[in-house]
């Protein structure tokens, strides 16, 4: 088994193999990142706790549980987990709809979903979603997060049981009260953006966010502007996470199935994709299926110690490569460091503009959205992939992320078995009868002899070309040549036996030319192999012709 095929945490694997003097080099280097990314993370994770709706120290607790525990047991030298924008609107939609205790076991099905995957060596699969699944989705969840920012960013008052858990939902709520626009808070909001963009133009060793932040605390405080903060909307708890156990049940666990499958799915595709994009900055190779585990081990501590859904996070993963980070303390650090800011400096968040929440999550789903190969794809892209993409987009915004990849998964899937089906073809041999013709290197064949090639996987697909062959009255043996066929399934080999139950009524004997290893294993299996004679299956199609030969005489 490759070593990156295993289940144990690479941080175990990285303290075995290092030598005392390079542990000694390399751990201040990842306190440091571990610093820098726990800066980083802090206003980001106040942000994606508010946008998740719950509690801005919920976020936090979610940084802090998930993002030791997946540090400590995951598969990445790397990776910084956390709360990300991708769970947001999600999250939002679980807690308003089933509250915390719904969200609890759904995360809790997710993490145990998790866990089997990994354990079950299932993190090559994620390789299999398409890209125009993966970029389709996360713009739709960018497109999403913004939406459901825009309120916060004009400072907008909704009545009391205004709903806002759907898409559509929010933007006729925006609509029906844009007249209570305000402008304080929409200029600080608008700088805080501006900052956003512009800070990292004049250095990257302090976080944009984190600039944007204090900016908008100095504009709202210093100017007396009025504009909602953080503490006029929650109350906060500067205590450190506390166990919760929910009422468990199988009629919660049922309800919540498909929002933990949901969860699941979307925090192994974010994980792992994450970890591809660390292993090509530091060009290491990360353990999938650890990461896996850890993800799901994670997840689960995270919602018992009051936080929410946790996945890789790229932002802080990139920030955690660019400060030195190369092995998973960074990411326990930054744990760490985040506990102390929670224990002593969390009562100054209640001074954070909402505008300014609503600044950085916005400028977060800019980055994530990845308009750009959104717009590659819908240039160069075949109409097959841009339907694909476009579909995914649209039922990711207008619904939800299952339905989204379930009907991008599904046409794919049938698009794929098309194009496949078209490459297969069955074709019979030409017979030249003219001496003088220019075609050269012909074989001969008696005229009781018929061939045909088929090329390309032999799957159901396909299997209705296999009743184009025919044989004509003279016709004694049917030449199968199938070098080209490199896989053959249950319903080609369907096809294969009606082919023999067709030629057995005719009179004709069936020969095999050149069958690969898996299709003369199915073969095998089939008992077809024995139903035609292991002698009618000749290695070569020169072979089978004279096989053919020693039969006629």
């Amino acid at each position: 088994m490759q070593q990156r095929d295993k289940i144990k945490p690479i941080l175990f694997s990285i303290i075995k193999h290092s030598t005392p003097e390079e542990l000694k080099q390399q751990i201040p280097r990842d306190i440091v990142a571990g610093i820098v990314v726990a800066i980083v993370a802090l206003p980001l994770s106040i942000a994606l706790g508010i946008a998740s709706g719950v509690s801005p120290e919920q976020g936090l607790y979610t940084a802090i549980i998930a993002g030791f525990l997946i540090a400590f047991l995951g598969g990445s030298r790397v990776q910084i987990s956390g709360p990300t924008a991708a769970f947001a609107t999600i999250v939002a939609g679980i807690v308003a709809t089933d509250g915390m205790e719904g969200l609890i076991v759904a995360t809790i099905i997710a993490g145990v979903l998790l866990i089997l995957m990994g354990l079950f060596k299932l993190g090559a699969v994620i390789r299999f979603v398409p890209f125009t699944i993966t970029t389709g989705f996360t713009a739709g969840i960018a497109v999403t997060l913004t939406i459901g920012q825009l309120k916060d960013l004009m400072g907008l008052a909704y009545p009391a049981g205004t709903a806002t858990v759907e898409t559509t939902e929010k933007i006729a709520a925006l609509a029906a009260n844009i007249s209570t626009f305000n402008l304080h808070a929409f200029l600080v909001g608008a700088v805080c953006l501006a900052i956003l963009f512009l800070w990292p133009r004049i250095t990257e060793r302090v976080p944009s966010s984190l600039v944007a932040l204090l900016a908008g605390i100095a504009l709202v405080s210093g100017l007396g502007l009025d504009v909602s903060t953080i503490g006029d909307l929650y109350t906060i708890n500067a205590g450190l996470p506390e166990f919760h156990l929910p009422q468990l049940s199988m009629e919660t666990f049922r309800d919540q199935l498909a929002n933990g499958v949901t969860i699941a799915i979307l925090a192994a595709i974010e994980s792992l994709l994450s970890c591809v994009v660390a292993d090509s900055m530091i060009s290491a190779h990360h353990r999938a299926n650890t990461e896996l585990v850890a993800q799901g081990v994670g997840n689960i501590a995270s919602v018992l110690f009051g936080g929410i859904p946790a996945t890789g996070a790229i932002a802080r993963t990139a920030a955690n490569v660019k400060a030195g980070g190369r092995t998973p303390i960074a990411g326990m650090v930054h744990a760490l460091v985040l506990i102390a800011v929670l224990a002593f400096l969390m009562p100054y968040a209640a001074l954070i503009p909402m505008p300014t929440i609503a600044a950085i999550l916005l400028y977060v789903a800019y980055n994530m959205s990845g308009w750009k190969n959104f717009a590659h794809l819908c240039k160069t892209g075949s109409k097959s992939a841009v339907a694909v993409l476009v579909l995914t987009f649209a039922l990711t915004v207008v619904f939800d992320l299952v339905v989204a990849i379930a009907a991008g998964m599904l046409i794919t899937i049938v698009l794929f078995m098309k194009s496949m089906s078209e490459d297969t073809e069955v074709k019979g041999w030409k017979y030249y009868c003219d001496e003088n013709s220019e075609v050269t290197h012909l074989r001969e064949l008696p005229k009781s002899v018929r061939v045909y090639e088929i090329n390309g996987p032999m799957f159901f697909g396909m299997t209705e070309r296999i009743a184009d062959i025919s044989v004509k009255d003279f016709t004694r043996y049917l030449i199968i040549r199938m070098r080209g066929v490199p896989s053959l399934d249950a319903t080609g080999m369907n096809a294969l036996e009606n082919l023999h139950a067709y030629c057995d009524a005719h009179g004709v004997q069936l020969v095999f030319s050149h069958v690969n290893e898996q299709p003369m294993k199915t073969m095998r299996h089939a008992g077809f192999v024995e139903l035609v004679g292991e002698e009618h299956f000749r290695t070569c199609i020169d072979d089978a012709i004279a096989h053919t030969r020693e039969l006629l005489k």
